[in-house]
């Protein structure tokens, strides 16, 4: 199988509700769709090469949606976690977490907690699933934590500005894919992903498979990076 040069791919998991009104069904059938799509993309990362998988599930703006479909993206996280943590475990999966968890039900935390300790050890791909995550509300945690030890502030750098965000440890992302068309980051991973090249395809995040991934990896591969913003 032919692997590419993506070491880190985020996606930003769009078009659930869309999919799922193009089908005349309520948007939680989408949401559901969406779970399998992850399945999917899971499964076929490492053999593309991809070593970091970072996926944005549920935002800090998601919170002002009704209340019963906040409820279902809840239930969904905790099923997700149940279901899979026993293969991704023999898989060697790493499962860790963006965002700040405080907000989250205690059933989310306790199915979260018990996925990262699980797999604490995995020596394989990396799955980042960002939940109650906003970029801005990450770099404000990340000056927080800065704030706090201020002696080591004249010898803050970039790098040491980094290790402060909830990607400690990981590499920035190479590739940022945005299935459904919108052209736009919704605040994903805005400091790591200032030299990721974004990837945008029209097609639902539900629809989006293995064909698909590869399709971007490809896409990638023949970019020339530039990393000073200049031709």
């Amino acid at each position: 199988m032919t692997t590419y040069g993506a070491r880190h791919v985020a996606i930003i998991m769009d078009g659930n509700g869309r999919w799922a009104a193009t089908r005349g069904q309520p948007r939680p059938y989408g949401h559901r769709a969406g779970v399998e799509a992850l399945r999917r993309i899971v499964r076929a990362a490492p053999g593309l090469g991809v070593e970091y998988l970072s996926v944005f599930a549920f935002s800090t703006e998601n919170w002002k949606r009704p209340p019963e479909e906040v409820e279902v993206l809840m239930d969904l996280l905790v099923e997700y976690l149940r279901s899979e943590v026993d293969e991704l475990d023999r898989e060697q999966v790493k499962i860790v977490f963006l965002g700040d968890a405080r907000a989250m039900p205690e059933r989310c935390r306790r199915e979260m907690e018990t996925a990262a300790r699980r797999t604490a050890q995995n020596q394989g791909l990396v799955l980042a699933i960002a939940v109650n995550y906003g970029g801005r509300d990450e770099i404000v945690r990340a000056v927080r934590r800065a704030l706090a030890n201020p002696e080591n502030l004249k010898s803050l750098d970039e790098e040491a500005f980094g290790e402060l965000l909830d990607t400690a440890g990981m590499p920035d992302p190479d590739l940022v894919i945005r299935p459904s068309g919108e052209v736009r980051l919704s605040n994903f991973l805005l400091w790591q992903s200032a030299y990721a090249e974004i990837y945008v395809t029209p097609v639902l995040w539900p629809d989006f498979d293995e064909s698909e991934l590869r399709r971007a990896l490809e896409q990638f591969e023949q970019r020339e990076r530039r990393y000073g913003g200049h031709a």
